[in-house]
């Protein structure tokens, strides 16, 4: 399974950007083999509105199926629903490889609404 996750950087040891939309670009990971590729995200970063549904929906063109990220809004939360795709949130402050864990080992829930920007 494929899986994204927020980041600041393109590797595994990169910091999870707490963004979603507006993230500089995403490590996406296949858990079976834990091969890992960088997407990056400037084009949704200069967006003046929808950067997060535009985000969403070039995820859901890559075939993943669950994002890990710090704060998803409400409409690409939304979006990333509506592609069947799972939303983990809260998981900045960590490094992309320790929130990959985190979430293979279970020790996070799949979202069931958008959370709270600080």
């Amino acid at each position: 399974m494929k899986i994204a996750v927020s980041s600041e950087g393109p590797g595994l040891d990169s910091m999870v950007d707490p963004r979603f939309g507006r993230a500089a670009g995403f490590v996406l990971v296949d858990t079976d083999s834990m091969a890992a590729e960088y997407l990056d995200n400037g084009a949704s970063q200069i967006l003046a509105q929808g950067a997060g549904i535009e985000t969403a929906e070039r995820l859901a063109g890559a075939g993943i199926r669950a994002v890990l990220s710090g704060y998803v809004g409400p409409k690409a939360f939304a979006a990333l629903r509506a592609a069947d795709i799972a939303v983990y949130q809260d998981l900045d402050g960590r490094s992309v490889r320790e929130a990959v864990r985190c979430y293979l080992e279970g020790g996070v829930t799949a979202a069931d609404a958008p959370n709270k920007q600080a």
